[in-house]
C-alpha cells in the first residue's frame, strides 16, 4: 500500500514538474506537428512544426508562442531571393527579451528549401534564441557540411505567395539597427496563434 502511495507521489510530482518547466514541451505535447498562424501586415502565414525531427527547435519556438513573445515583433532582414528573418525586434528596434540559446538541430534531415523556416544565430553554431527566417529560395549554402547549418524546423503549408512579396518589398540600411536590409515600411508580425491539432 505505502509502495502505491509512493508510485502515485511520484508521478503526480513529475507531471507537476514537466508543466513547471515551460520550455516548449507542455505545449500540444502529443502533437509532433503543431501548426501556428502568424498574423502579419502582409497577410497570414501557417507554419507546420517538425517536432518529430527538431524537438528541441520547435518547443523553444513553441514556448515564445505559448508567451505571446512573437507578438508586435518586426520582419528586419530581408534579403531578396534568400532569406526573410524576425521575430527579435519591435518596431522601434528594440531588442526582445529571450530564453536562453538552444542547441543547433541542423543535422536533422531538414534542408534549407524554398518557404521552410528555421533558427537565425550567430557564427557560434549554438546560439539561435528566438529569432527566425524563412527561406525564399533553396539555400543549400545554409544546410549543415563541413560546418554546422542552420536548423530547419517546419514549413510553411499556407501563405508561401506573402513571403515571397515579404522579400520584395524596398529596404535600406538602418542606422539604428546598425544594419542593411532593413524593410522601409515595417512588416510586423502582429499575433501568432498556436492552431488546435487536427
Amino acid at each position: 500500500m505505502i509502495r502505491l502511495l509512493i508510485a502515485a507521489l511520484l508521478l503526480v510530482s513529475a507531471s507537476v514538474s514537466a508543466k513547471d518547466k515551460q520550455d516548449g514541451s507542455h505545449v500540444q505535447p502529443d502533437n509532433y506537428y503543431p501548426r501556428v498562424k502568424m498574423e502579419t501586415t502582409m497577410g497570414d502565414i501557417v507554419v507546420e512544426l517538425d517536432r518529430r525531427r527538431a524537438p528541441i527547435t520547435v518547443n523553444n519556438f513553441l514556448r515564445y508562442v505559448d508567451k505571446q513573445a512573437f507578438n508586435g515583433t518586426i520582419f528586419h532582414r530581408v534579403v531578396p531571393g534568400f532569406v526573410v528573418q524576425g521575430g527579435g525586434y519591435t518596431p522601434e528596434f528594440d531588442e526582445k527579451s529571450k530564453f536562453p540559446e538552444i542547441f543547433n538541430e541542423s543535422g536533422n534531415g531538414l534542408k534549407n528549401e524554398i518557404h521552410t523556416i528555421a533558427m537565425a544565430r550567430q557564427n557560434d553554431p549554438h546560439t539561435a534564441n528566438r529569432q527566425f527566417f524563412f527561406n525564399v529560395n533553396s539555400n543549400t549554402s545554409l544546410d549543415p557540411g563541413r560546418e554546422w547549418g542552420y536548423a530547419v524546423f517546419g514549413m510553411i503549408v499556407e501563405g508561401g505567395d506573402i513571403v515571397d512579396k515579404m522579400s520584395e518589398v524596398e529596404t535600406e540600411y538602418s542606422l539604428r539597427l546598425n544594419a542593411p536590409n532593413v524593410p522601409v515600411e515595417p512588416i510586423i508580425l502582429e499575433k501568432v496563434t498556436l492552431l488546435p491539432p487536427f
